[in-house]
């Protein structure tokens, strides 16, 4: 993402932590999650050029309005759920994020334009953010 961030002078990416999936993100801080980041995965000293928001929930009962909304436009990338054992929230609805690192692509305006499955590359990503950078919106 760090690639897809510097790519565009006039493009933002915002990364949400969250921990329904697996429970891969057991960070109690955002000092503890840029660790988490730096030395265990990736690791390696690796540290993200974009935001970090706070750890957030994106489904569920708790799930933040902004995923509400999200989700309400673009449908979801796959139609299977991962194994039950690994998802921590409830209820499970059909326009659920799947997993870690899925991704919307939002235009100026603040319309939800495409969503991403998890195992969608950046660079995958990157002509249809020239292409809405291009756009007047």
């Amino acid at each position: 993402m760090n690639v897809l961030h510097n790519s565009f002078s006039d493009f933002q990416v915002i990364g949400v932590p969250c921990n329904q999936f697996g429970k891969q993100e057991p960070a109690g801080s955002g000092m503890e999650l840029e660790n988490g980041i730096k030395h265990v995965r990736p690791g390696n000293g690796f540290l993200p050029d974009f935001i970090l928001l706070k750890k957030t929930d994106v489904n569920g009962v708790d799930e933040h309005p902004l995923f509400t909304y999200l989700k309400e436009y673009c449908p979801p990338t796959r139609k299977e759920f991962a194994d039950p054992s690994q998802l921590f929230y409830h209820p499970m609805k059909s326009n659920d994020i799947r997993w870690n690192w899925e991704k919307f692509l939002i235009t100026k305006s603040g319309k939800p334009y495409m969503r991403y499955d998890a195992d969608t590359r950046p660079d995958k990503i990157k002509s249809d953010v020239a292409f809405l950078l291009q756009q007047e919106f």
